[in-house]
């Protein structure tokens, strides 16, 4: 724990955050985490119930005078995206995140902060063990799983619940009211690829320093995706100098923007100083275009270990056409919402070697008809080249509603903690309170939170000072709630 960050203001805040990052959660591998909360809530001599799934549920009865009060639950995520630079040593599995202070924020080092959603989640807590809010019951749903599949929301069970206001702690942007996001699925494509006998020395090609980011909400930002910028130099280099591909690994996480691309490859059609020159003549055209958006772009090609097969190359022909036509970034704008991203996919995952390809997407869209075409154009490209694909993990979005109660009042709870209205909007993001509202239909939902910065990506920071605006507009809205 950093004891610094866990002094910062307001401290029932960072001290939770701190004792929660301390804790290894990754997704899918939170036994740990499901564990520390347990203990958590029994600790503070609360029912704590751990579902079938994994998700756990605090149950705080109401101060004296509030028992009447329309019951709410407090919702975030346990899990976090582990993403990290190449350079840095870190194991997701069994460390704990060694966060530091950079001025106005609070940033990891080299890896991912888990302030998505450790800083909500650790807000709920926070709440838990406070002894001088007074609000009406309270429940914390703390889910697992939400980075990499909804899990804990899709298989949460119908009637456990007993609030009926949901307050979602996973928005990114402090003053900013959600009230609906987008739905997603998961596409992957399979493909098999020949292989040809290789003498020549091997290279390692690396595309390292983009700044990646959330597939959702940064998607508009067009940042380089490193699947796609990797996909270009061979391509053109193969035009200049054929080269032969041995292997690719690129990007990690389906909801994280690429930021990083490695490929084996041999030449045999000139010598290494012309392929440094081609490279170098590539390189500079995409440095050129993205020197304002991806200043940290780097392009390097150093001799690695022999390598005894290559792809046969009409099946190179064949990987590097794919991928240049392989829709990626923003495919929609909404006609509805000003400057809302409607659909969007991303190539998050490439993987080849030894004769097996795969290719992951993550498309998003708060039309459930647009999402499924977009998938039905990736199935089609990859089919044409005999790949298999599958679309798993859909999830749906979460409509809008103008009616709703809980915005009226958090609106006029802001209006009168700040001086001003807050910004009401929905997000090109996959959050749970939609697929949380199938199980609990009626149930009035918003979401909420402070601001943090570029999320999925070893550069996530989290304002300071917006933790504390938030913490303030927490407190005061369960006490305004009736």
């Amino acid at each position: 724990m950093n004891q610094e960050v866990a002094a910062l203001h307001p401290t029932e805040i960072w001290t939770c955050f701190e004792e929660l990052n301390a804790v290894p959660r990754p997704s899918k591998k939170e036994e740990r985490v499901i564990a520390f909360m347990k203990k958590f809530g029994e600790d503070l001599g609360l029912e704590t119930i751990i579902d079938p799934v994994g998700n756990v549920i605090i149950r705080k009865p109401a101060t004296s005078g509030k028992e009447d009060v329309i019951p709410v639950v407090l919702q975030g995520h346990l899990d976090m995206v582990h993403q990290k630079n190449s350079a840095t040593e870190f194991d997701f599995e069994n460390q704990g995140i060694e966060s530091w202070i950079d001025g106005d924020w609070v940033k990891a080092k080299g890896t991912t902060l888990g302030a998505d959603n450790g800083i909500g989640s650790a807000s709920i807590m926070a709440v838990l063990k406070s002894d001088s809010i007074a609000h009406g019951p309270i429940e914390g749903l703390f889910t697992i799983d939400e980075e990499t599949g909804m899990t804990g929301a899709m298989h949460l069970q119908d009637g456990l619940l007993q609030g009926k206001i949901l307050l979602n702690t996973d928005t990114e942007d402090e003053g900013e009211l959600c009230i609906g996001c987008a739905g997603g699925v998961d596409s992957t494509a399979h493909w098999k690829y020949a292989q040809e006998d290789n003498n020549h020395p091997a290279f390692q090609l690396s595309l390292t320093g983009l700044r990646g980011g959330h597939s959702g909400c940064d998607i508009h930002l067009g940042r380089g995706n490193a699947n796609k910028l990797m996909n270009r130099l061979l391509f053109h280099l193969n035009q200049s100098v054929p080269i032969r591909i041995a292997s690719i690994n690129g990007g990690s996480l389906r909801n994280a923007i690429p930021r990083e691309s490695f490929a084996t490859i041999t030449f045999d059609g000139g010598s290494e100083s012309d392929v440094r020159e081609a490279l170098t003549k590539i390189g500079q055209e995409i440095q050129t275009e993205r020197r304002t958006s991806e200043p940290g772009l780097k392009i390097q090609l150093e001799a690695t270990d022999h390598v005894s097969q290559v792809m046969a190359e009409d099946d190179q022909v064949t990987l590097l056409n794919l991928v240049y036509a392989s829709p990626n970034g923003v495919h929609r704008i909404s006609e509805d919402i000003e400057g809302l991203v409607e659909t969007s996919t991303n190539l998050s995952r490439i993987e080849m070697s030894e004769g097996d390809a795969s290719f992951q997407f993550l498309t998003r869209s708060s039309l459930e008809s647009a999402r499924e075409e977009l998938a039905l154009t990736i199935q089609s490209i990859f089919e044409l080249a005999g790949a298999t694909v599958e679309h798993t993990g859909r999830y749906p979005g979460w409509k809008p509603n103008a009616e709703s109660k809980i915005l009226d009042k958090m609106k006029a709870v802001y209006q009168e903690l700040f001086g001003k209205t807050p910004s009401v909007n929905a997000v090109h993001a996959g959050l749970e309170c939609g697929i949380i509202g199938s199980h609990y239909p009626g149930m009035d939902m918003i979401s909420f939170g402070p601001t943090i910065k570029n999320p999925h990506s070893p550069d996530e920071q989290c304002h300071i000072e917006s933790v504390g605006l938030y913490w303030k507009y927490l407190v005061a809205a369960l006490e305004a709630i009736e």
